[in-house]
């Protein structure tokens, strides 16, 4: 490409850039009129989603000088907002995570932050919002420093049709691989429909995976009561199994539902949908009870899982 192009481009995405930071509100000292700058918000957000961490996986995680981690943290803990505890794997490494404090200052920005891109996206129609997403989603999937496998399919929230597809996956593909009849489907349309109907925002949200402009998979949050997140709906197109899609979709439902300030998750499967709860497993979910039951046209076992927060 001629060298006036690129000029011409790089001077396009920095006018993009200014357009958005002050969009966003993030040109200020403070963040939101809060007692953060960017990069503390940054860090304190990374902090909520993470049971606990270190100071060097954060630095990693986030590209950050390890000596501008180590003073962020320090005012953190001199303020309340963080603890340090060893290491249940290794007792020479201590790990850190949120104080009470510091869960009541993340949702107090997380509002704040929440209501902004609220107010911002409010304005734009559902069409509009749709475009929004997938443009940013593009921009994301061809800036991505990781081009492996995992980088090449995108989440998005949930917009009009998608709840049909997962209606048609999960009817799909477990009367293929299970052989479940057509309650099953029925089940999940009645899930579904009940998901659209009440949905709320601050309590419940949906993540879609999609890769070439197809959905590949889905995971729901509804709020189950007042403490409790229930997980729903989790469904990985059998095309695109190996890419850390199932993963990836229960760990950002586990972070809406933190942010959200559920204190813990449950979710309801079968003894024999091996795959589901090896994710299950992975993320940290225990197994609390289970039932014999004949579901679907088969005699099943019904398994209730729960991850505390």
């Amino acid at each position: 490409m001629p060298n006036s192009n690129i000029k011409n481009n790089v001077e396009a995405v920095r006018a993009f850039t200014r357009f958005y930071t002050k969009k966003a509100g993030v040109l200020n000292e403070l963040l939101l009129e809060s007692n953060f700058g960017l990069t503390e918000a940054r860090i304190l957000y990374e902090l909520q989603t993470k049971d606990q961490t270190t100071a060097k996986n954060l630095g990693q995680e986030l590209d950050l000088d390890p000596a501008y981690i180590s003073r962020v943290l320090k005012k953190f803990e001199k303020s309340g907002l963080i603890a340090r505890k060893p290491s249940s794997l290794d007792r020479r490494k201590q790990v850190i995570f949120l104080s009470d404090q510091g869960k009541r200052e993340y949702k107090v920005l997380d509002d704040k932050s929440t209501q902004l891109f609220h107010d911002l996206i409010s304005e734009l129609d559902t069409e509009n919002q749709g475009k929004l997403l997938s443009a940013m989603n593009e921009i994301r999937s061809l800036l991505e420093d990781d081009k492996s496998s995992s980088s090449s399919y995108l989440l998005r929230p949930h917009r009009p049709g998608d709840m049909g597809w997962i209606i048609q996956a999960h009817g799909r593909t477990y009367a293929e691989e299970y052989g479940w009849d057509e309650t099953f489907e029925a089940m999940v349309a009645k899930i579904a429909a009940a998901f659209i109907e009440n949905f709320d925002v601050k309590s419940d949200c949906c993540w879609i995976a999609e890769k070439s402009g197809q959905a590949i998979g889905s995971a729901v949050v509804v709020r189950e009561d007042r403490e409790t997140a229930k997980l729903r709906l989790v469904i990985v197109d059998p095309k695109a199994r190996g890419l850390g899609v199932g993963v990836r979709l229960v760990e950002e439902c586990i972070n809406f539902s933190r942010r959200a300030g559920y204190l813990k998750m449950i979710l309801w499967t079968n003894d024999n949908l091996y795959a589901a709860i090896a994710v299950y497993k992975k993320l940290g979910f225990k197994l609390i009870r289970q039932k014999p039951h004949h579901s679907f046209g088969k005699d099943l076992v019904g398994q209730i899982w729960q991850l505390d927060f």
